[in-house]
């Protein structure tokens, strides 16, 4: 995968600066040059937590560091009493800072914005009192003092040695956090900040996809606990304090929360200015609080983001234009076949409140057949995509795909049973590509473990070579290949609607939920919308389509189900509707047969 917010330097040049870095001390550095050094390697280890979570997931869960000092004292206590093996010790500050990760972050999973973040805080404010609860063994107050010098394998470590363990930690640990952040994963997170509710839709959970941000995002601050542990040798409850959690905060929005080199910039940002400099001791807040602003609202994805910027201008990579570059699907290329489901949908009822919003309905859509959903605002149109798609449970009756009842399923399991979706408002995230976003619609049915994404392990290589060769297809079947590597978000209305439409389809969806997928387009677009619907129906889909315009649903429906009120009024083609008098009088009005954006005539004879 390929994303804009990421700074993604040649191989060549990260082997060279971390090899520039971790010579220094035969290069003639001082030791308190090595100690900066170190510093700053262990803040972009915290940060870089922090921005997997914050930046790529969008979770204000700000509690990286209780994470760091879970990792600090659970070295520091087997150090001293236990076994003082760095090898043993990094793997346990691990451990222990995913619990501590996965447990602060359990709030996330109802709570969300600031109310997550006050909650993150707040277990800052605790630190003390855990820490002075197990004095015999934490130091209590006063400290843990006498941490020996670490060794590994048996071997001490010289302060030298120490210093290159803690460069090629570092910069392997990056090169796993930007595997994540470019791979289908990182789309993930990328989608769960968009909208849970899009997260749901292309098969994700978003509980699991938040948990799983939670833990990895602990990791590092683990890692860097453990290095803060050694370099000191002395470990105070008054080191973990809300001023460190804004300093995390600070260091990760200047130097770009949405990307994974940003947490270096921000951290080198921090060190190396404000807390080296004496006189921002007394007026060290502020001098955050600044940086926070500049960094948040001046400068888009902080300094990452500017330099990003800075080199595709150097390297005269502008910016696609959004607009298309003509009607969409032209000279389009056959859907890949789907075998196509049945939906049946029986007696379904839902009330909200005192509101009955759908009652009692019923209808069938088969596969290879567009069926049209119509009728005036509040009739329960959307309602009834959303109990198929499972975002709301029905009170009574069921709803069946093939021979699976899909009725009472959460979402993200409807959507991995075959069912894809758009959307009215197009939901499109930010920091992907029209490929990215294609390929976010396997998320859910074709996944692809973590551990094989970040060790770039066979299994990877070939989902990804899968993964390209199905958005290509998409993307030549419905006229998106010449936006490839356009931003998504940058897209003309039309093209972004669809996008979303190969998104749904991507997945091999058996069944395809278009809600209100014409919404704002122009003529042109319309015509190759109807075009694309045809393709779908060649390919075998069921799509069941929510529009008011009345003369694209003659145009492409095949069946044409009127609701009134939340309940089925009638049931038939769309010639037979649009004569039914009980329908004219109750949704289309006198002249209905031609509200809308007319079809042009060719295009109905090309139908015909």
């Amino acid at each position: 995968m390929t994303q804009g917010t990421a700074i993604r330097p040649l191989t060549g040049a990260w082997i060279v600066a971390v090899g520039v870095l971790a010579a220094l001390p035969w290069l003639g550095a001082s030791g308190a040059t090595l100690r900066l050094v170190t510093l700053v390697a262990i803040l972009a280890l915290v940060v870089s937590g922090l921005n997997l979570t914050l930046g790529y997931a969008g979770e204000l869960a700000l509690a990286q560091v209780p994470i760091y000092a879970a990792g600090a004292y659970v070295t520091g206590y087997l150090a001293t009493a236990v076994i003082n093996d760095l090898l043993v010790t990094m793997l346990a500050a691990i451990a222990v800072a995913v619990v501590v990760g996965v447990v602060t972050g359990l709030p996330g999973l109802r709570l969300g914005g600031w109310t997550l973040a006050i909650t993150s805080f707040f277990v800052v404010l605790l630190i003390p009192s855990i820490v002075a609860a197990f004095g015999d063994h934490l130091g209590g107050y006063e400290g843990m003092i006498g941490i020996p010098a670490p060794a590994l394998l048996g071997t001490d470590l010289e302060p030298d040695a120490f210093y290159v363990v803690v460069i090629a930690v570092t910069a392997l640990w990056f090169l796993v956090f930007r595997n994540i952040a470019v791979s289908r994963h990182g789309a993930r997170l990328l989608v769960l900040k968009q909208s849970p509710i899009l997260a749901a839709a292309v098969g994700t959970s978003p509980h699991g996809t938040k948990m799983t941000a939670y833990a990895i995002g602990a990791v590092p601050a683990g890692i860097a606990g453990c290095f803060a542990a050694y370099l000191d040798a002395y470990l105070s409850p008054v080191t973990f304090g809300l001023e460190l959690s804004i300093v995390i905060l600070a260091a990760g929005i200047l130097g770009g929360s949405a990307s994974v080199y940003g947490a270096l910039i921000g951290a080198a940002v921090m060190q190396v200015g404000p807390m080296r400099i004496a006189v921002f001791d007394k007026y060290s807040l502020v001098a955050y609080g600044v940086f926070l602003v500049v960094g948040g609202l001046l400068l888009r994805n902080g300094l990452a983001g500017l330099t990003h910027r800075l080199w595709r201008r150097v390297r005269g990579r502008t910016t696609p234009p959004a607009a298309s570059a003509g009607p969409l699907g032209e000279d389009l290329v056959d859907l890949p076949a789907v075998e196509g489901q049945a939906l049946a949908v029986r007696g379904v009822t839902r009330r909200f409140g005192g509101n009955l919003a759908v009652d009692d309905v019923s209808f069938d859509a088969r596969p290879g057949q567009i069926t049209a959903l119509v009728g005036p605002n509040g009739s329960g149109k959307t309602t009834i995509m959303n109990l198929i798609s499972g975002y709301y449970t029905p009170d009574a009756g069921t709803i069946t795909l093939g021979d699976q009842v899909i009725s009472g399923l959460p979402a993200h399991r409807v959507a991995r049973r075959g069912v894809g979706r758009t959307f009215q408002t197009p939901l499109i995230p930010q920091g992907l590509t029209v490929q990215d976003t294609l390929v976010t619609g396997r998320l859910g049915s074709h996944p692809v473990s973590l551990l094989a994404t970040a060790l770039r392990l066979p299994r990877h290589w070939k989902a990804l070579a899968e993964e390209r060769r199905t958005s290509r297809e998409i993307m030549r079947a419905l006229g998106l290949d010449r936006h490839a590597g356009t931003p998504a978000a940058d897209l003309a209305l039309g093209t972004r609607r669809m996008l979303e439409l190969g998104r749904a389809i991507a997945g091999g969806s058996a069944l395809v939920l278009l809600d209100e997928v014409a919404s704002g387009l122009d003529e042109d677009d319309i015509h190759g919308l109807v075009r694309v619907l045809d393709k779908m129906r060649a390919a075998g889909i069921t799509v069941v389509l929510v529009e008011h315009n009345f003369s694209l649903v003659k145009a492409v429906a095949d069946t044409v189900v009127v609701l009134a009120e939340g309940r089925v009024l009638a049931v038939g083609t769309p010639a037979e509707i649009a004569t039914d008098d009980t329908v004219v009088r109750t949704y289309l009005g006198e002249g209905g047969d031609i509200t809308g954006t007319r079809i042009l005539d060719s295009e109905k004879a090309a139908k015909a």
